[in-house]
């Protein structure tokens, strides 16, 4: 009797992922996490009808070997890469007791291709890197390995959350009643990626597999369409956003 090999997984959703961070207000020259004021990962899909700014948690991707879990939420959505990197530039502004100051511009981390996977009866998200070719200091610091997938599921922003958890209320996700439904009135999800197309969507990830490819059985590079380029996908222009830790692995 021949042996009976297990399903391919679905594929909900690939495209192009990328990483950025951004230094704490005044660090002009950040040199490890402690000077790293958020750490970002920015989705793609394909078709580039959408982009998804996604705040994560911990400063850093879930450690893969403790499965550990990290808190993230969609800080914003826009229909051009153009518009999310405006939001990611340098801002100065004026304070009342410290004069001005200066919130520097994101720099890129990581360029990777993904998979939302439906395997089983959970949703992983799977990624392989492209681009630093030798990951560096930046990457071992926010846990970007080469290739990872971890579990990935969305909060029902209709079940409560212990205080001081979360975003507050009036900043969660507002789905429409059609969306809404996905849940089942339970208190994650993680079936339509349609639950992330919505700012203030709170999301969960926890490490899952290191080498995604063979666990799943999908090759990423192959089955993404297009190179991912955060320059020309995101207008990340070199005069304003330092490209050393993409390019090299190094903080700058």
């Amino acid at each position: 009797m021949a042996e009976q090999q297990d399903p391919s997984p679905d594929i909900l959703e690939d495209g192009h992922l990328y990483f950025a961070w951004r230094p704490k207000i005044d660090v002009e020259q950040p040199g490890g996490i402690d000077d790293v004021e958020r750490f970002y990962m920015i989705m793609r899909p394909d078709g580039g009808r959408l982009f998804r700014l996604i705040v994560i948690g911990r400063k850093h991707l879930p450690d893969i070997g403790e499965h550990e879990r990290c808190w993230g939420f969609v800080e914003s959505v826009a229909k051009e890469g153009k518009d999310i990197e405006a939001g990611l530039r340098e801002t100065t502004y004026q304070t009342k007791t410290r004069g001005v100051r200066t919130l520097q511009a994101a720099r890129p981390a990581g360029e990777a291709a993904y998979a939302l996977l439906r395997d089983g009866s959970s949703t992983f998200l799977a990624y392989a890197l492209t681009r630093p070719e030798r990951p560096g200091p930046v990457q071992k610091a926010f846990n970007i390995l080469p290739e990872a997938s971890f579990a990935l599921s969305v909060k029902n922003p209709e079940k409560g959350a212990p205080p001081g958890v979360g975003l507050g209320d009036e900043q969660q996700a507002d789905y429409p009643k059609t969306l809404q439904k996905v849940f089942r009135d339970r208190r994650f999800a993680d079936e339509d990626p349609r639950l992330l197309d919505y700012e203030g969507a709170e999301i969960v990830l926890v490490g899952a597999e290191r080498r995604p490819g063979r666990t799943h059985g999908v090759d990423l590079e192959d089955e993404v369409k297009g190179s991912a380029d955060i320059f020309r996908h995101l207008r990340f222009a070199k005069s304003r956003h330092p490209v050393e830790p993409l390019l090299e692995g190094r903080w700058s």
